[in-house]
Formats: structure tokens, sequence, C-alpha cells
């Protein structure tokens, strides 16, 4: 956006004569060039006062003296005084100094410092001549007094008209004059400012500004070789300045945006960034991506652990995908290529006697719900049924499912089904084989899978 400003203030020349207070007045345009520099076109009208408390040698410049009927009736000294009116655009550059804080989010106030070039047309009169157009006599004025209290009794004195044109240094060094002792001069402007944030669209701010237009005579006086320093302009002024534009489709000025809130806001909400989605390979298919998998090859379906690794419940290893005995004792070990160990005899059982299939006595196993799967719970039940079934490799078992009371429909299926998976772990998982297992169905409870001796 622009921000359109309006401005007004105390405005003073600060020269060989001293200022009354002035006031000044202008608007202004400003246009951001990034979120420190800025250009401000600006215009202000001012109207400044001078009223000296000593008498002066009168001076004669450009061929104006005046203040020379005056001089003649003093003793050759004046009192100076005068009053300019000025015009003045300019073109500034501005340099914004809170938003370099990068911590901050949104800045709601904007320290800043410029510079630039103006163009000032200024006419200065002087009120050399009372009333009735005769010399000032200053017999009656005692300038042993106070300073305030000289300054008021010219006040008094002076009839305040501003009649005559004020001396200048006409051409020898600036652009020229104009008539009516218009002073046509460059000029420098130097200053610093603070603007408040009140809201999106207004703030409002405090500026002093310097300008120096290397000329002697803004105040109609020169003190000629005693001080060879030139005039210059001060403002303090108050300024509202309003942001212009649509909002939906404009930006504030830059120099109230943080310069990296458009970066933050895209990676707390990507709205204009194409984000790449995310390849994370894992050759294997294990859920374990390549970079962080220790065994990159695993088999189709085998389980790992968070490291891409095959599980090996028991430690025999036998990663449990090839081991048929899943939970073997440690006191089996060595196992099998299969993993399935070969346990001693305890000490106590040496000599026993021989046990009859007949006597074997082997656990139920439950199923819940329409689940078919052997759950952790059976697998460690039914691997004690496969260590039974390995002490005595003539016994053969008979696996009993239950369709439910009276062979409720779609019971016998599920039943069967439940039979074949035990049947299919203590085969496939601990290595019993399949010959030694008898099937059937029979009325009972549709959750339950009976094991009992088949001899």
């Amino acid at each position: 956006m622009w921000e359109l400003g309006f401005h007004g203030g105390y405005h003073f020349i600060q020269g060989d004569v001293s200022a009354l207070p002035g006031f000044g007045g202008g608007i202004s345009l400003r246009k951001a060039l990034g979120h420190t520099f800025s250009v401000r076109a600006e215009y202000t009208g001012s109207f400044d006062y001078g009223l000296d408390y000593q008498l002066k040698p009168t001076i004669a410049a450009g061929g104006i003296n005046p203040w020379g009927a005056t001089a003649a009736a003093n003793g050759g000294r004046i009192v100076p005084n005068y009053k300019t009116a000025t015009h003045q655009v300019s073109l500034d550059f501005i340099a914004s100094l809170s938003n370099i804080l990068f911590y901050k989010a949104q800045p709601k106030v904007n320290w800043y410092v410029l510079g630039g070039y103006g163009l000032m047309l200024a006419d200065v009169d002087v009120d050399a001549l009372n009333e009735s157009g005769a010399a000032y006599n200053y017999s009656s004025i005692d300038f042993s007094r106070k300073k305030k209290d000289i300054r008021k009794d010219l006040k008094d004195f002076y009839d305040r008209k501003y009649e005559q044109n004020a001396p200048n240094q006409g051409n020898r060094v600036q652009i020229g004059r104009k008539d009516e002792n218009q002073l046509l001069r460059h000029a420098l402007n130097v200053g610093t400012g603070i603007a408040f944030k009140v809201s999106k669209r207004f703030n409002i701010g405090i500026e002093e500004k310097i300008t120096l237009p290397f000329d002697d005579y803004l105040d109609g006086y020169t003190a000629g070789a005693y001080d060879k320093s030139n005039d210059f302009l001060s403002y303090t002024s108050v300024r509202l300045n309003f942001n212009l534009g649509n909002p939906n489709k404009r930006v504030e000025p830059l120099w109230w945006v943080n310069p990296l809130d458009f970066a933050y806001n895209e990676l707390n909400s990507p709205r204009r960034m194409k984000l790449p989605a995310p390849v994370l390979p894992d050759a294997d298919g294990d859920g374990v991506t390549d970079q962080f998998d220790r065994e990159p090859n695993t088999p189709a379906g085998a389980p790992v652990d968070t490291h891409g690794v095959a599980k090996d419940t028991d430690g025999d290893g036998v990663p449990d995908y090839k081991d048929k005995q899943l939970i073997t004792p440690t006191y089996c070990f060595p196992v099998d290529a299969d993993g399935v160990g070969k346990c001693p005899d305890p000490e106590c059982c040496k000599n026993r006697v021989e046990v009859t299939c007949a006597t074997l006595v082997f656990p139920s196993v439950s199923f819940k719900g329409s689940t078919t799967k052997v759950s952790s719970e059976n697998e460690a039940i039914l691997s004690s049924v496969a260590n039974t079934l390995r002490s005595n490799p003539s016994c053969n078992i008979l696996v009993t499912g239950h369709a439910g009371a009276k062979g409720k429909k779609g019971g016998v299926d599920l039943s069967s089904r439940r039979v074949d998976a035990v049947i299919d772990y203590l085969a496939e998982k601990q290595g019993i084989d399949r010959g030694r297992f008898i099937k059937q169905n029979t009325p009972g409870d549709a959750g339950t899978v009976d094991l009992n001796p088949a001899n």
C-alpha cells in the first residue's frame, strides 16, 4: 500500500535573529522500496517569525536596505525582526530501523531516519518603518533590562506590519531571486521520527526535520564576517498517516511488516510452497525404511522388530518365521534347523513307568467370537501339547470341534475351520506329523476345540 500523510506543528528558523514560535503544515505520499527503505514526496508550507532583543548594525545586501531610515535615526543600529513565508517540496529517502528485529512478529512502532532534497520558495519581510511610514526611534526602550522584558517592550513597540522586503544575497550563490523578494533555494533535509501503529489502516507519528537551504538571509539579517553560518529551518510535526489500497489485494506498507513474516507463515501453513511427497523406500516391505533397516532382505510377512530384524522370540537362533517350536525352553537347547529342541528327561523321571496313550490328558483350546486364529495364549497351550506328543510318538490325537447346540446353522463350518487352525499350528509351527490327527465335529460349546487321545 501507499501511505498518505497530513502533518502540522512547530516551525522556526535558527539564524542570526532570535526566533518566535511559527507553524507549518502539509501533505505527503510515501511508498516502500523494501522492508527497510522507502521514498516520500512532501509539501510543507510555513510562517516563521523573529524578533531580536538587542541593537545591531544595519545591513544592506542585493541592493536592498529597508532599515536605512531607522538606522539613521538610531546611530546606524537597529533591532532586527522578520516574517518569513515558505513553500517547500521535497523528496526524502527514509530508512526504517524497527523491523530489523526479526524475532518479533509485526512491529507496532516504527522508528526511522531520513535524508533528502528539497526546493524552497521563501518570502522574507521585515518591519522597518512605523505605521506612518517613518523611522522607529528606540530611545524609549531600555536595553539594559532582562531579555524577556526587552522583547515584551519591542512587541508593543513595533506595529508588526512587515511592510519591507528583507535584504538577500541575490544570485551570487543560489539559483536566483523572484519578484517581491521570493527566493528560490535548494535545500538538504535530514531528520528522524517515530510512528505508532493504531490499526492496519492508520498510524500516528512525531517527526523532527531539519532543512538546510544554504542561505543566511531567511531571517532577513546576517552577521556578516562575524558569523558565516547559514540559517536552517526546524520543523517538529505531528503526522496522521493513512494506508491506501485494498487490504485483500495489497499488504501493509513494508516498513510495518517483518521481513521474515512470509517465511514464518509458509512454514506454519504452506500456501505457495510446493512440498514434495516424502519418499521413504522400504525394499522388503517390513515397515522399517531402508535407511534404518538392519536386515533389508527379510522375507515378506516375516515379523520384525523396530530395526527390521526378523524376530526370534525364544532366542534359539532360528527366526520366528522358520521356527516350528516358537517357544523352546532353554534347557532344550540346542535346537535343530526348524527351531525344535530336544528336551532331556528330568532325573526324577528317567526310571518312570511308561505312560500309555489312554492315560494322556490334553487341554482344550478356546476361541473368542467368530475368530479362527490361534491366539498367543493358545500358542503356549499347544506348545505344551506338542511337547507331550513328541514324548509319545506312538500316540495319535482326536481333535474335536463343536458346532453349537443341535448343529446351529453355520456352526459346523466355523467349528471345522477352528479344528484345522489347531492342527495347522501343531503341524507347521511345532513339527507334529499331520497323520497323527483325527478330526470330528459334535454338538457342544461352539467356542472350544477339545484334544483327546485317539488310540
